[in-house]
């Protein structure tokens, strides 16, 4: 029986430094391309709320519980970027 795991230790032996090089390099480009495309989708979809134009306009009011007077449940969301309701503020002291 020992023969037999003797055989088998320094049969695989040489192809343990070999797997286990790949092994990490595989690991490290994973973990590298994982970080890479979730800073892409992060700095897109930063581009997109950046578009949300609801806090320049008259009808926002700032509070969390009545964000908008006109479109309370579209107010800071992706379906506010085109909204048709919006008013630009003429004087930001009124408001």
């Amino acid at each position: 029986m020992l023969k037999i795991a003797y055989f088998l230790i320094h049969s695989i032996q040489p192809f343990v430094v070999p797997i286990c090089f790949v092994t990490a390099w595989t690991l490290i480009i994973i973990v590298s391309w994982s970080l890479w495309t979730t800073a892409r989708d992060s700095i897109s979809i930063a581009k997109q709320m950046h578009q949300i134009p609801c806090s320049g306009c008259q009808f926002f009011t700032d509070d969390y519980r009545l964000k908008c007077t006109v479109h309370p449940s579209l107010a800071n969301t992706e379906e506010a970027i085109n909204c048709i309701d919006y008013q630009p503020k003429t004087n930001p002291m009124l408001y």
